[in-house]
């Protein structure tokens, strides 16, 4: 059965909807294709919930201007949808002397980014807030926050299909083929039930599987597919209740953040995740062991963490186009203009901070497709 829709967005989870919703806000007949059960169960419901500032991320990079772009947007939607978030703001912390320097460096960096808000403090100053806090300073950033994933999901959806978009799920793109001798200009879906759609626009927001369909596509550059790296990270749950009331944050390792401490919006405390590479983006499974080094990393700035405390809880995959020792890549927002391919859209490398970012990919993606 051959199909013709306008637009086909593949991929549901917080980025794909965020494109999806964008562009049929802006007029377009949509059809987002999910290939699990439902929407949002890969990366984007296995992540710190955790709305970004912007801090880390290399000046001028599409990181940095679409996490302070997205974030402000992001918070404005969520007052406006009711979705519940919290601005709680986080302390990086400095655990040796030696990492002050580092503090400073990264509040020029940010600095950089328009993230102008960052303060750093003494560490009196810093337990004066967290008083569990064992740090000898901290940067205090007040635009951090928390959010409902789930819940932003399902507004996304909801706008989604109110400005007439269509999500269907059990849905997995198997090929595509752009240059269509027989509809010019168009590219041609295969989903794996026997489906064939035929769109004149396609976003590959598919995530961890965003090069797997890019090599899959017919007449599409192979120079333009990155190799894609899985990095696991793996969290532990807090038994009881955390002191903190912010988010806290190591000064960032190699590959990622660090073990981290966040909140979700009722209070409960989870640490990580961690960097394991692993060679499968199904490799989901938390290894209680990998706790044991959790209380070492932990205990630097919090060392009243009781023994036994953590459990084992999720574990998620960033789906990085970078690999271990490289510096990390950027976002890849690819269209016609870098590939060639007229309506086509790539999203490779949309790790963290993916979910603060969405709404600017979207919008980035809806006006690349004008």
């Amino acid at each position: 059965m051959t199909e013709q829709v306008d637009t086909v967005v593949i991929g549901a989870g917080v980025v794909g909807l965020a494109a999806a919703r964008a562009l049929a806000l802006a007029g377009r007949e949509v059809m987002l294709l999910e290939a699990a059960e439902s929407f949002g169960t890969g990366t984007s419901a296995r992540n710190s919930e955790v709305i970004h500032a912007g801090i880390y991320y290399p000046a001028g990079s599409l990181k940095a201007r679409l996490c302070v772009q997205g974030r402000q947007m992001l918070y404005d939607y969520c007052a406006e949808s009711g979705i519940g978030h919290r601005r709680c703001g986080k302390l990086i912390v400095a655990t040796s002397a030696a990492q002050v320097d580092e503090l400073r460096a990264i509040q020029a960096g940010a600095a950089a980014n328009a993230v102008e808000d960052l303060r750093l403090l003494t560490r009196e100053e810093a337990q004066a807030l967290e008083p569990q806090l064992a740090c000898h300073a901290a940067l205090l950033s007040p635009s951090t926050g928390i959010v409902d994933s789930h819940g932003l999901m399902l507004a996304l959806l909801g706008d989604l299909e109110h400005a007439g978009g269509l999500l269907a799920c059990h849905s997995e793109v198997i090929g595509l083929a752009a240059g269509m001798e027989s509809v010019p200009g168009a590219i041609e879906i295969t989903v794996k039930d026997g489906t064939v759609l035929v769109a004149r626009q396609v976003v590959n927001a598919a995530g961890l599987h965003a090069p797997m369909l890019a090599r899959l596509t017919r007449r599409l550059p192979a120079r333009c597919v990155p190799r894609a790296y899985f990095a696991k990270g793996s969290y532990f749950t807090l038994g009881g209740r955390a002191p903190f009331t912010r988010l806290i944050y190591p000064v960032p390792e190699p590959g990622g953040l660090g073990v981290h401490l966040t909140l979700d919006l009722g209070g409960q405390a989870k640490f990580g995740p961690d960097v394991q590479w692993v060679d499968s983006s199904a490799d989901l499974q938390v290894d209680p062991k990998r706790g044991d080094a959790f209380y070492a990393e932990v205990r630097r700035y919090w060392p009243g963490l009781p023994d036994g405390a953590l459990q084992p809880g999720y574990a998620g995959i960033r789906p990085k186009i970078s690999g271990p020792g490289e510096p990390a890549a950027d976002f890849a927002i690819q269209g016609p203009r870098e590939h060639g391919v007229p309506g086509l859209v790539n999203l490779f490398g949309i790790e963290s901070p993916g979910l603060t970012s969405c709404l600017a990919i979207g919008a980035a993606v809806a006006a690349m497709l004008a």
